[in-house]
């Protein structure tokens, strides 16, 4: 355990909020927070859920601290709580349909379209462009079924690898491959105007590795 926590920095981390450590906790939040208010924002498209979940994944890391050993990478055990949310979220609509309608037309009425960060600069009539696909993007990938939806997401963690992304899932890494390979077809179909016009080759945001 200690080996592999040595070999984790985060893992490390999280054993200092098993001894009690708030700092540590603290330092794990302002870590993951952003990644996984993404990651349900791109699951759910409704920003208050999505930093409300993502709430809820510290409320249980921290109430799972004096239970933690270090059997994966924090990042793995993190977002396979997040996933457990996430799934139980879009279950809870499937069952109140009606509820879940009015709440996400309000939602795109009421909410630009998220921007989420992108470490190019691009001119006016790029940055327009830029937007625009990443848009089209998120509004294909909304259409996913959710495992899909989810491996593609998972995808574009950069720390995660596809033996990790399997552990979230909780499947074999060929079964990994193979939704977030259903996925990537899906959507180059969906976008095909761009792939055409090369915007997604040139600036456009990059689905997976």
């Amino acid at each position: 355990m200690q080996m592999a926590a040595a070999l984790d920095p985060d893992a490390a981390l999280m054993l200092r909020v098993k001894r009690g450590d708030m700092k540590a906790f603290e330092e794990l939040a302002e870590k993951y927070k952003q990644p996984i208010v993404n990651m349900m924002y791109r699951m759910l498209r409704d920003l208050d859920e999505a930093e409300d979940l993502a709430q809820n994944v510290f409320i249980r890391v921290y109430q799972s601290a004096k239970r933690y050993e270090v059997s994966a990478k924090f990042s793995t055990w993190i977002f396979t709580i997040a996933r457990r949310l996430c799934l139980n979220e879009i279950r809870r609509r499937g069952r109140h349909p009606a509820e879940s309608l009015e709440s996400s037309q309000s939602d795109h009425e009421e909410q630009a379209p998220r921007q989420f960060e992108d470490g190019k600069t691009f001119s006016p009539p790029e940055a327009f462009l830029h937007g625009e696909l990443a848009q089209k993007i998120e509004e294909a990938l909304g259409q996913l079924p959710a495992k899909q939806r989810l491996a593609i997401v998972l995808c574009r963690q950069e720390e995660l690898s596809y033996e990790e992304i399997a552990r979230v899932l909780g499947c074999s890494v060929s079964a990994t491959k193979s939704l977030i390979h259903r996925g990537r077809e899906t959507l180059k179909e969906r976008l095909k105007p761009y792939l055409q016009s090369g915007a997604w080759e040139a600036d456009g945001p990059k689905l997976c590795r």
